[in-house]
């Protein structure tokens, strides 16, 4: 009797169409919920609301709240202070690294800068995954990296996805590269091309060069690291190049 009743006065407080509003996962749809309007600043300015509120306002249990405050709290969109209660961090506390905070970001309204931003980290670490790829990529590595390419060129007959190709061959370059380090980068990059690539196709008007991932590809077959070094810094400096005109060209 007692679990029936509970039972109604949950569904009474959190009504359905709330709480599938949020997806099956209800903490990480509250996660994904929050941490999306931290980022576009919703709350900038304005007192960060309780765990009570927060719950009442989307539907859930307070301990789901408390559960998506505590993930981002771990990510560094929020802090909880003695008698301060929690309060929205600024973006450089913010994890950047982090695949769901990196996603949030992307969402804002779009920034040259911030894509300017993933490219010279980009720039700083895929021409040496490359370059270690061309020395320790196992076979089976090598072969990625060619599908990779594969797929670009399928995606240029129209018979596969541009975007997903791309961002497989370019993490099949770090997995190649045998550093787990590198291979951490996985979400950067692919998040970094995903606006990099519609940037530089409104530019261009055209996907990026096959040629100039199959440069990088050769050398990582000839097992020549110098080569496959400066033919991956050269295919991300054309897109840091387009970056540099658009940006003067705003400024001016």
């Amino acid at each position: 009797m007692v679990n029936r009743k509970v039972s109604i006065i949950s569904t009474d407080i959190f009504p359905s169409e709330m709480r599938t509003s949020l997806g099956r996962n209800l903490t990480y749809g509250m996660l994904d919920v929050i941490g999306r309007a931290i980022v576009i600043g919703e709350y900038d300015n304005v007192a960060f609301p309780t765990e009570a509120e927060l719950a009442r306002k989307h539907g859930v249990s307070r301990a789901v709240t408390r559960e998506a405050v505590k993930m981002l709290t771990a990510k560094g969109l929020l802090s909880a202070r003695p008698r301060q209660g929690t309060i929205v961090q600024p973006q450089s506390s913010w994890n950047l690294f982090d695949s769901d905070v990196l996603h949030w970001l992307l969402e804002r309204k779009f920034s040259i800068e911030l894509l300017r931003h993933f490219n010279q980290l980009r720039v700083a670490i895929e021409p040496e995954a490359a370059a270690l790829a061309a020395v320790q990529a196992t076979d089976q590595e090598r072969a990625a990296i060619g599908a990779g390419l594969a797929r670009m060129v399928a995606a240029e007959a129209g018979a596969d996805n541009t975007l997903a190709a791309d961002i497989a061959f370019h993490v099949a370059v770090l997995e190649g590269s045998r550093n787990p380090f590198y291979k951490q980068f996985r979400e950067m990059v692919a998040s970094a091309l995903a606006t990099s690539i519609h940037f530089t196709n409104r530019i261009k008007g055209r996907s990026a060069s096959i040629e100039d991932h199959r440069a990088v590809y050769d050398a990582i077959l000839r097992r020549d690291c110098e080569g496959a070094r400066c033919a991956m810094r050269r295919l991300i400096g054309d897109v840091l190049e387009l970056i540099g005109e658009a940006e003067a060209t705003v400024t001016t």
